[in-house]
Order: C-alpha cells, then structure tokens, then sequence
C-alpha cells in the first residue's frame, strides 16, 4: 500500500488558469477590482479593531490605461503587502488570503469580503503577456515591494519606492487584449461588473460607482421617491414599475434586494431588461432561473447572496439546498406582497391588474404552493351589466372584479350545471363576442373577460386545480343550453318545415365543419346562431401555440354549429317564398350574419355575403 501528496507542476497548471478558469475574457477586470475592494475593507475592519493605526485616508480604487506602455493598471489605497505576505498569496495558487483573514478575523465585518478562492489575480494572465504588482504595506516601518511575472512559474520579487500605502497592478496587454486600451471598453466592463461595489471606483477621473445602492439599505430608510429613483438607474429607459417588494432576510440564510414588477404589455416580449444577481455586490449574472421562480422571471430588479453557491468563477450558479430555499422564500414575499396590496389598496390592486395578471396567473399555473395564496388576490374583470347600473363605454363606470369566491357567491344559483359544477362564462374578444355577451347578462349571468396570452393554459389548468369549475366561452353555444345543456322548447314549425330549413341551411362553407339544428327559441333571440363547442375550439387555440404538430391540427376546419331559431318570425316569410333562388339566398344571408358574429366569415365568403346582400335589396 502507499499513500502520498498529489503534486502539481506549476509549468501544466497556469496555461491551464489562463485558458479555462473564467468563462468569459473580460472578467479578469471584475476579479481584480473585487480584490482591491478586498484590500480596501480590510484595512477597514482592521482599523476599527485598532490594528491598523492612523488614518485610513481616502480609500479607492482608480484604473488607468497607458496607451503609449500598453498597460491596464488597477490601483487601491487599501492594506498593502510586504514581501513575506508577496511569497504567500501570489506564489502560492489558490491561496486565499480572503480565506485567511476571515478565519484570523472571524465576526469582523466578514460579510463585505468578495474573495474565497485565491484564483482571482491569475485572471490578469488572460490578458497580459506580463504583469507587475507595486505593493507597500499599512504596517509601520514596512518596505514597498515590486513582484513580476510573464505567465510562466518563474517571478522577480524586489525592493522599491512607493510612497503612498495600498497595492498597484499593471497589466501590460497582450496583442489579442489590446481593445482594453479603449476607454469605453473598460468603460462598458466596469459599468457591467462593478457599478455597486461598496468602495468608490474611478476611471477616466469620474466615478463609475454608487457604493450605496439601495438594496443595502433598510427598507425604513427610503422613500417611494428612492425605489423609484433606484429602479431609472437600473433601467433608465424603462416606464415606472407598478409596485416593488424590499428583500431582507439574514437567517437561515443571507438575502437582500429589490424585485420590481413591470409594466407588461399584451403583446410580450422576452424582456431584455433582467433580474441581476450579485455577490456582495459584485455582479454575477443575469441567469437567475434557479434562484427566481419561473413564473417571476418577468420581473425586474436585483438579488444580492453571499450565501448563492459559485464555482471558483462565480459565472454559474451551482445545486444547493439554499437555492431552493431563497427560491421559495421570494415566492412567499411576492406572494404576500400582492395579498397586503389587494386586502390595502383593492382599486390600485385592480387599476394594475392588466399586467399583474400575467405574473399571477403563470404563477398559479406552475407553483402550487404560490396557487394557495393567489386564490385569494387572483380576480376575473368582468363585463359591464346595463341591469345593474353599468354600460359599455360609461367611462364613468368602475370595472367590477371578482375573486373566484365572489364570483361564486354571486352565481352559483344561476350558473351551476346539471353536473354541480359552476361555469364561469368568459369572453377571449368583448368587442367581437358582444352579442353573445349581452344575451349571457340579460340572463343574469356573469361573463369575465379572459383575453390574455396565457389565458387559455390557464382556463385548463385551473379546471383542474379548482375544485367543480367549469370554463365556458360565452359563444361556445346558444344561451338557452350554454350553462346546463338543456334542450330548447317546442318550435312552432311543423316537422316538415324544420327539416325544410335544415336542408336549406347545410352549406359548404370552405375551411368550416358546419352542423346544423332547429331549435324552438325565445321569439326575441337572433333568428340564427354560431356557435363553436368549447372543447374543440380550445383544443385548436392550444394546438396554434405549440407550432410543430400543433400547427397541423391548429390549420383543420373548425367546428361550428348552426342554431336555427324556429321561433323566429322571419322563417314565416322564408318558408313561403315562392322563389326558390331568392329563398336560398335569404338563408344563405342569415347564416353569414351567425358566421360573421364568430369572426368565421372572411375572403371571398365575406364578398360574396356583401354581393349578394345588395343584390336582395334591389
């Protein structure tokens, strides 16, 4: 048996940092700032524990390029190093001495320290073809150093002058990095990486940094006026979003920032305006879809954790229970959040319901924990009721909302089929589908407009999550049978007449699968109706969505129904037309008024309905 130390040839392992450790090039700017930002704290904490004497001066961090040397430098006013601690951190990959100071430190500002691999400095030979540290320590009596190094495991390590405390890292450039030389390169890196880091950072004699941003402050501290104000500077180009929810938890986990919601438009978009995650304020990523529930990721905002596990580049989120666990605390903080806003502030919670709506419905269809709370807040607009006060296009009117328990309480006597089940009526196109909708209210019932992109996964989804309801489009079929199937009363037309007006309403419609029925209706119901069966045409609307094979049964005919009243008095004057051509156009004209009504009379159908409308009137 034999046990050993696996050795590593520094000769194999820096090509192997330089080409494989960060996955993006220009991330060695971040590692590097992060680590003066380092320096800058601990000299901090080492100052208000007494280790570090006099004063700390102005710390911060200043870049600056060199066209004429070809060099990038990275300057901070932080604790410095002797050359003893040069041999230690720099000579020694993966030594932390974050990882040092922390566990030397422990309880002392450890929080605001960024580095725990000791990988990070190397990243400078991603880009350079050598690079100088000038060092001088905040210990008294202690010696500047100047340490070099070309990439290779061979180094220089001297005395120099240096008369100000803190560390300065020279780059100088390789040709394939030269476009680090460019100001606004450097620029868009820092705006990017390090535009929160918590020490003031210049560039070009500005500084490109808000130490302060406002997530790191308690929510008692700012006003409707910052979040708003803080949310411009994430996103300037962005509309005001509708409400925002202050994230702040420290046990069992550590947890801060702000989630804004969106204005969203129907027509949506992929948003290109993301959730940012940082790490003690250093920017990680923009991919936050382990960490924020899918239904959430429309938001808008940032997410700080040190407690999110890395790898050593801190570019991907890796597995963990904390994951999971901030997960599903943010869920319950949007979850809540929504709730007070509904049971405070009901008609700002309504007026914001077109694009809170999105959020909460996707929600409740993917997260059942999230469905338990939103079944309290989740509300149905539905149509105005000219019976109870209200009109179509009375600006005056207040739009009425229902939860599904109001809309229960207001409907289950009328609205509740042969099978127990409460039919919530609803509308995908109020403009198109208002004859039908008029009819429903002149019943008493309540239709709900449900128009949104998601709307349709969500009727089905909810079929099944909520318990004996049953979702029914208000022009699915005629009124008389549309909550419980029932068959319409006795026609005043003789068997012969019915099966008269059968024949002559059988068209070949193109691209329609047309069945027809006589059925003895109120006398004041439309003389004919279309009508689509709910479960095929719903079928057909999910099928249009899915594209691939969806897309072939999206393009098959649709279903429709033709409801022929015969109780209607204008069959008396068709039934006795003499004329068999003009008869066959008057009913030829009665059911492309029906289609027309469904939005299912188009091209040369619709042109010839016009043609031979004014053919008739002659």
């Amino acid at each position: 048996m034999q046990k050993g130390s696996i050795r590593v040839q520094t000769e194999n392992i820096f090509p192997i940092i330089k080409k494989f450790l960060y996955s993006e090039h220009d991330i060695f700017l971040r590692e590097l700032v992060s680590n003066a930002v380092d320096a800058n704290q601990k000299l901090k904490t080492l100052s208000s524990i007494g280790e570090a004497k006099g004063e700390l001066g102005d710390l911060k961090i200043v870049i600056r390029i060199d066209k004429d040397q070809k060099t990038l430098t990275i300057s901070d006013t932080g604790l410095g190093m002797t050359a003893e601690e040069i041999d230690k951190y720099l000579n020694q990959v993966a030594f932390s001495g974050a990882e040092e100071f922390l566990e030397k430190y422990k309880g002392q500002n450890e929080a605001n320290i960024i580095g725990h691999f000791g990988l990070g400095f190397y990243s400078s030979f991603m880009v350079s073809d050598k690079v100088e540290v000038f060092s001088r320590s905040y210990k008294e009596g202690s010696t500047a150093v100047r340490w070099e190094c070309d990439g290779s495991p061979e180094f220089i390590l001297e005395e120099v002058e240096k008369e100000t405390r803190g560390t300065d890292i020279v780059l100088h450039l390789n040709a394939e990095s030269q476009e680090f030389l460019e100001a606004y390169r450097v620029q868009s890196v820092l705006e990017k990486f390090c535009r929160f880091l918590p020490v003031p950072i210049f560039f070009e004699e500005k500084q490109i940094n808000n130490p302060t941003p406002a997530w790191t402050k308690k929510p008692s501290e700012l006003t409707a006026e910052d979040y708003q104000n803080f949310y411009k500077e994430l996103y300037p180009f962005g509309e005001p979003p509708l409400f925002w929810i202050h994230l702040n938890v420290d046990y069992p986990f550590n947890l801060t920032g702000i989630l804004y919601f969106p204005k969203i438009k129907q027509s949506y978009e992929v948003q290109k305006d993301k959730i940012q995650l940082y790490c003690n304020q250093v920017f990680v990523t923009d991919e936050v879809k382990d960490i924020v529930p899918e239904f959430l990721m429309l938001m808008h905002g940032v997410i700080d954790s040190p407690d999110i596990p890395l790898n050593v580049s801190r570019s991907y989120l890796q597995g963990d229970p904390n994951v999971k666990k901030i997960n599903a605390h943010i869920t319950k903080k949007v979850a809540d959040k929504l709730e007070e806003i509904f049971k405070n502030d009901r008609r700002q919670f309504e007026e914001k319901w077109e694009s809170l709506g999105l959020f909460v419905k996707y929600g409740m269809m993917t997260d059942d924990k999230f469905l338990e709370k939103a079944n309290k807040f989740h509300i149905m607009q539905a149509s105005p009721n000219p019976s109870e006060g209200g009109a179509s296009g009375d600006a005056g009117e207040r739009n009425l909302f229902y939860t599904l328990e109001e809309y229960r309480n207001k409907t289950e006597a009328l609205q509740k089929n042969k099978d127990g089940k409460l039919v919530i009526l609803y509308a995908t196109d109020p403009v198109q589908q208002d004859a039908y909708i008029q009819q429903a209210l002149a019943k008493g019932y309540v239709v709900v407009k449900l128009d949104t992109i998601i709307d349709n996964g969500f009727i089905n989804q909810m079929e099944m999550k909520w318990e004996n309801v049953q979702f029914t489009r208000v022009d699915s079929d005629i009124i008389d049978n549309i909550i419980d199937k029932q068959e319409g009363g006795d026609s005043v037309l003789s068997k012969e007449d019915e099966t008269k007006l059968k024949d002559l309403f059988t068209l070949q419609v193109p691209d329609l699968h047309v069945s027809v029925e006589v059925k003895g209706l109120s006398a004041e119901a439309p003389p004919v109706v279309a009508t689509r069966p709910e479960f095929m045409r719903r079928m057909k609307e999910m099928a249009a969505m899915q594209g691939g094979m969806g897309a072939f049964y999206a393009n098959m005919p649709d279903e429709v129904t033709l409801t022929v009243n015969g109780n209607h008095a204008i069959y008396k004057n068709v039934l006795a037309e003499a004329e068999k051509d003009k008869q066959e156009k008057l009913v030829h004209n009665l059911a492309d008024l029906a289609l027309l009504s469904q939005g299912l009379l188009k091209g040369n159908s619709l042109t010839s309905f016009i043609n031979r409308t004014v053919e008739l009137m002659n």
